[in-house]
């Protein structure tokens, strides 16, 4: 036999006999180093950082804490953040192989001057969808009512998420019965940033055509409807209207035909209806290394968000406008 696959078949039975912990730790040794390149660290800065401040009055829920990141400077924006985890998990203090993924988040644009929330919201099963949304509608009431006693600006708020974090913050900047229970309207939001979302339009074939799995988001969103029209009701894409925020939709190259295909869906319907939209494809990233690229500022991704906040922070709406002007 020659001894090149003599060698060859010596080394794979020594991988094999290797024991299920040592496998494990060299897949997590093989993770981290990945993770090594893509996550950038970013150091605290001078700012404050507020931890588990509860925006649900008298919750003892922990889900109803955010962190707030709050800038040197004063009268500044805010950025709510959405963490993702297709509804059923995630978490505002995730660490992923020790990287601090979503506080390094808050750091980056705090430390831009730019103040940031980062929310928790209760979970599937404990709750349904529409929980969730009133959640992120509540911690949006709480920025907008206590912002201003930490240095922030009240009419610069801005909304974003990741994946199921970009579904839940695009359903309150369209929808207006979420704010409403708060006696908030969307035109409070100054703008929109929607990060690899899913599930803007539940009623798009298309989309299952490429892939998606109907059942997974029957899961998350038909809540025992009998009929077709959870499809419907659950997507935040038909609630687009004229006067909605101003959006900024972004997506990953590497990311599957049927998420791109959701974002590509929500970026037309709003321009249907006259509402400012930005459409962002980054390459070289998928959709998990999209929250990783949130922090970076040599990506594409945050600089784009940061243009967009910044261009958007005094951007009068057409709502108040129109209420100015009576």
């Amino acid at each position: 036999m020659n001894s090149d696959v003599v060698k060859r078949r010596i080394a794979a039975a020594s991988l094999l006999a290797l024991s299920p912990a040592l496998l494990y730790t060299s897949y997590l040794a093989v993770k981290r180093a990945g993770l090594a390149v893509l996550y950038r660290p970013v150091p605290p800065s001078s700012g404050k950082i507020l931890r588990d401040v509860v925006y649900w009055e008298g919750s003892e829920n922990k889900k109803h804490r955010l962190d707030l990141f709050i800038p040197e400077e004063t009268n500044w924006p805010v950025f709510v953040f959405v963490h993702g985890g297709s509804l059923d998990s995630g978490d505002k203090c995730l660490r992923v192989c020790g990287a601090d993924l979503y506080g390094n988040i808050g750091r980056f644009y705090a430390s831009r001057g730019i103040g940031v929330a980062v929310i928790n919201y209760r979970l599937q099963p404990e709750v349904t969808w529409r929980e969730q949304v009133q959640d992120v509608a509540c911690a949006t009431h709480w920025i907008q009512s206590n912002v201003a006693q930490f240095g922030g600006d009240s009419s610069r708020i801005f909304i974003g998420g990741h994946s199921a974090g970009a579904h839940l913050t695009t359903r309150i900047a369209l929808d207006p019965k979420p704010l409403a229970e708060f006696d908030l309207s969307p035109a409070i939001i100054k703008g929109v940033v929607a990060v690899s979302g899913a599930a803007f339009d539940l009623t798009d074939d298309e989309t299952y055509k490429l892939g998606r799995n109907l059942s997974l988001y029957e899961a998350r969103f038909r809540c025992g409807d009998p009929s077709e029209e959870w499809r419907r009701v659950a997507s935040p894409l038909f609630f687009a209207h004229p006067g909605a925020p101003p959006f900024l939709i972004i997506y990953a190259a590497g990311e599957t035909k049927a998420l791109q295909r959701q974002s590509q869906l929500l970026h037309a319907e709003l321009r249907e209806k006259q509402v400012q939209s930005e459409l962002l494809v980054v390459p070289g990233q998928n959709h998990c290394r999209m929250g990783l690229t949130l922090s970076r500022a040599d990506k594409k991704t945050a600089p784009a968000i940061l243009d967009f906040i910044r261009q958007k922070q005094y951007v009068q709406s057409t709502e108040e406008f129109l209420t100015e002007a009576c």
